[in-house]
């Protein structure tokens, strides 16, 4: 009797009601659908660059690794305020929600002022950083000119991107995940049609490859940014926060100290782990451009799937923030434990697919032998680990939604920067290891992280309201 009392609560403690899966895909679906079919047609892209050749898909790989550095340093500078949003949305206080967003506005502006400067002086030296391994100089002279084409092109893009973070993240704090993800499908089926066509010159268009490819996607990109503009101010009695939005750009002193306070370890936390992301691949690079070639493929497909436990943990900062702005504590530790265990066991499910497809997936491109062999390694040790990953996003959300941005800057980028990059660069260059052993180190090296983060999560140092005072 006692076993099956046990039995029962723990059932009860990490596994919710019908209602409670149906309010957490609610939120998470819709996430999903807009990030399935961004990475969906992210992937369509890289294959249809692929099959133009290694040298040209290489390029635009590494582009696109460096811009994901951007791509998150966006993210960061959005969270900081966003935490407040979610708590300011749970307390119905529209100015509140108002001000956040100005204050991410001018992040976002400076952000990318900064970025597209940064580029425009040293982007060339920067892709170089990935092109010392193995490889002819004519390989190598070809991957450099095809990703410097693809990035001054895609520069163009990044005003319309930091405006769909601001207002996107905006929507989804306050509940509404819908318009993004519509907004998210017309961009990426513009994004699809226009690679298609100026890829490979279609329709009279000329044969454009790597330069086709960035046009198509900047021209999604301020499709998306239209999309979510207008529909967010024509509906303001859904969107209460965006009646009188411009009618100034002051942030209040106070929310602004208390934001940047909370926020700017976030933000550096984002951007250092970003850097590491790339630190790392540039590890693997000195490997050869083979390397470079299999490890795109691998995360070409590894980013489609990871939208799973990428959703779930966005579900986790949303629910939860807004309990916890709501003063449900409670609550919030029991949402957030039925949340961590509903990611955990969908990342197995769509880890067991990804393995099976392992073998498949790398046969669409047009690159050599060493390069699909390797792909379908990195591919299979990507999905092995998502389970763990999928643990680890989750608890990051959960100390982020109660404002323990301190904490997740250790947790994250500063365990990424002492830990997963000194391994790969030790071994990756005084060791004959293969890069693929290299790879399951870094991987295995976050088992650490699951570690501390079950412990803080269980202590409950995120339980706390940052907006009541």
């Amino acid at each position: 009797m006692e076993t099956a009392k046990k039995k029962s609560a723990l059932i009860s403690k990490f596994f919710g009601d019908r209602n409670f899966y149906k309010m957490v895909l609610a939120v998470a679906v819709p996430i999903m659908v807009q990030n399935g079919i961004t990475n969906f047609v992210s992937l369509l892209d890289n294959i249809m660059i692929g099959r133009i050749g290694t040298e040209q898909m290489s390029g635009a790989a590494i582009v696109n690794q460096l811009l994901f550095v951007y791509n998150l340093c966006i993210f960061g500078g959005v969270s900081g305020a966003g935490i407040f949003t979610a708590q300011y949305f749970g307390q119905k206080d529209h100015e509140g929600i108002r001000q956040t967003f100005r204050y991410k506005l001018w992040m976002a502006v400076i952000l990318t002022a900064v970025t597209i400067m940064l580029f425009l002086g040293g982007g060339e030296a920067l892709i170089g950083m990935y092109l010392r391994g193995e490889g002819t100089s004519q390989e190598l002279a070809a991957t450099l000119m095809y990703g410097n084409q693809y990035l001054l092109i895609m520069l163009l893009g990044l005003p319309a991107f930091m405006m769909v973070q601001v207002y996107a993240s905006t929507l989804r704090e306050c509940g509404e995940t819908v318009l993004p993800m519509k907004a998210g499908v017309a961009a990426v089926l513009i994004n699809l049609l226009f690679n298609y066509i100026l890829i490979y010159g279609k329709f009279g268009f000329p044969v454009l490859g790597v330069k086709g490819a960035a046009i198509a996607t900047v021209l999604s990109r301020y499709v998306e940014a239209a999309i979510v503009i207008t529909w967010t101010h024509r509906h303001t009695e859904k969107n209460p926060f965006a009646e009188g939005l411009y009618h100034t750009m002051k942030v209040p002193l106070n929310l602004t100290k208390k934001i940047l306070i909370k926020g700017t370890p976030l933000l550096l936390n984002e951007t250092m782990w970003a850097a590491a992301i790339a630190m790392l691949a540039q590890c693997y690079s000195v490997r050869g451009i083979n390397v470079v070639a299999g490890m795109n493929i691998s995360n070409t497909i590894g980013n489609l799937f990871n939208i799973v436990f990428i959703a779930l943990g966005d579900s986790v900062a949303i629910v939860v923030g807004q309990l916890l702005g709501a003063g449900e504590m409670k609550k919030a530790r029991d949402t957030d434990n039925k949340m961590i265990m509903f990611s955990v066991l969908c990342c197995i499910g769509v880890a067991a697919v990804m393995l099976i497809m392992a073998p498949f997936f790398p046969m669409f491109y047009n690159t050599n032998e060493q390069a699909r062999e390797l792909a379908k390694y990195f591919i299979m040790v990507t999905a092995l680990a998502m389970p763990q990953n999928a643990f680890l996003h989750a608890t990051y959300f959960t100390l982020r939604s109660g404002g323990c941005t301190i904490v997740t800057f250790l947790f994250d980028s500063v365990f990424i920067w002492c830990v997963s990059v000194p391994i790969a660069f030790v071994l990756s260059r005084f060791t004959g290891l293969p890069v693929v052993a290299i790879y399951i180190f870094v991987q295995m090296a976050d088992l650490i992280k699951c570690i501390i983060g079950f412990i803080l999560v269980k202590k409950g140092v995120w339980l706390q309201n940052i907006v009541s005072s």
